[in-house]
């Protein structure tokens, strides 16, 4: 599975599989395989993991860097899922302090630390070497 398969779906917690596209919505799995749906467009919209950006103080980067920097510092700064915005801050100043604070909301920061063990679980948190995402699960 890769990065652009999966999407994340307003509504909904978590993260789905895009199984495939329609005139009127998605079919999703969700990405342990078991339960798959079809998602109206009318009630939802759908963002492609590989699609989101998130703000810098330089410029924006993609959502996979932050996903790749808390992977790197996961021994050094344990992931965790911290209630308080003050908890939310100190983790992020640790493990990537360059997101810009004032376009990043902690709302944002949130479903970074949720879906960051999820990725993780289902072991899709491969990166190659040139940066690009790969994604691949192992079944």
């Amino acid at each position: 599975m890769q990065y652009k398969e999966i999407v994340s779906v307003t509504g909904m917690p978590g993260l789905y599989q895009l199984v495939s596209s329609k005139s009127d919505g998605i079919i999703i799995r969700t990405l342990d395989g078991e339960n798959t749906r079809f998602i109206s467009s009318r009630s939802h919209n759908f963002t492609p993991l590989e699609s989101i950006e998130v703000f810098t103080i330089d410029e924006n980067i993609p959502l996979s860097d932050v996903f790749k920097a808390m992977q790197e510092q996961e021994t050094d700064t344990p992931v965790v899922n911290p209630k308080s915005k003050k908890e939310i801050d100190a983790y992020f100043e640790k493990v990537f302090p360059s997101l810009d604070r004032e376009r990043v909301y902690t709302s944002d920061m949130k479903k970074m630390l949720k879906w960051y063990p999820l990725l993780k679980e289902h072991n899709l948190l491969q990166f190659e070497e040139d940066g690009e995402k790969t994604g691949e699960k192992k079944e």
